[in-house]
């Protein structure tokens, strides 16, 4: 079977990992001796290579980060010991596994959105499926949605992949229906999927966000059970970087 036989057996089965890496491993093979099935080995484990690829990066465009951020950016030396710890333990990734939430607090411009949509960066590399969202966006397109009668399709956006994030969480108190529908959804997820929060208030002031006491407080209880809680602190990003006059 010669080369243009093969490559037209790959473009029809699709396997355009093996596709784009044949006629290496071909020369690959001659120079070092290769048997078939070192040979074949190595183009399959190309073409499993391309799908992971492929399907890393349909996560991180399903996942609607506002920006590709990774760990590799952050200068963890900027935070002190424990919250260094906290980082390291997350970064690991267990607490996906584990289906525990994190809570991510601290000032502004002190990293927090930088480190959520890290986690959730590596979440999709992990191969879980991620949404992130800014809490005023979350909230206006459930209401939105309530118009053109789509809220349980859209409401299912935010309760069905393995890790959702909530980003600036707590700027101003929430309405009625607000608050309603962040409960339903801190309730769906429960013990079935990781939930990110990230916010400028701790969480102890949580509770004053919600019109309700008594649900504040059934959401903070489920939100907050064997969660992680990460405080950021120290001088704004955004003042370190801003230009000296």
């Amino acid at each position: 079977m010669n080369i243009d036989t093969i490559t037209s057996l790959c473009q029809g089965l699709k396997l355009n990992g093996m596709l784009g890496s044949l006629e290496q491993r071909l020369i690959q093979a001659r120079e070092d001796a290769l048997s078939h099935p070192e040979c074949l080995g190595l183009l399959l484990q190309d073409e499993v290579q391309h799908r992971s690829g492929k399907s890393t990066a349909r996560r991180l465009q399903q996942a609607k980060f506002e920006e590709e951020k990774m760990f590799e950016q952050i200068d963890m030396k900027r935070y002190p010991t424990a919250a260094q710890q906290t980082m390291r333990e997350l970064i690991a990734g267990q607490y996906l596994s584990n289906k525990q939430n994190v809570l991510i607090m601290g000032p502004t411009g002190t990293g927090k959105t930088h480190f959520a949509q890290a986690l959730g960066h590596q979440a999709c590399r992990q191969g879980k499926f991620v949404r992130f969202i800014r809490a005023s966006v979350f909230h206006r397109e459930l209401q939105a949605s309530r118009a053109d009668e789509t809220w349980e399709k859209t409401f299912k956006q935010y309760t069905k992949p393995g890790l959702f994030v909530l980003d600036d969480f707590g700027l101003k108190v929430m309405t009625a229906q607000q608050a309603e529908e962040l409960y339903e959804l801190i309730v769906e997820r429960n013990q079935k999927g990781s939930i990110i929060v990230t916010s400028n208030r701790n969480v102890d002031g949580w509770i004053k966000l919600f019109p309700d006491p008594v649900m504040g407080n059934a959401a903070l209880d489920r939100l907050a059970n064997n969660s992680y809680q990460l405080i950021l602190e120290g001088d704004s990003f955004r003042k370190v970087l801003r230009p000296k006059e």
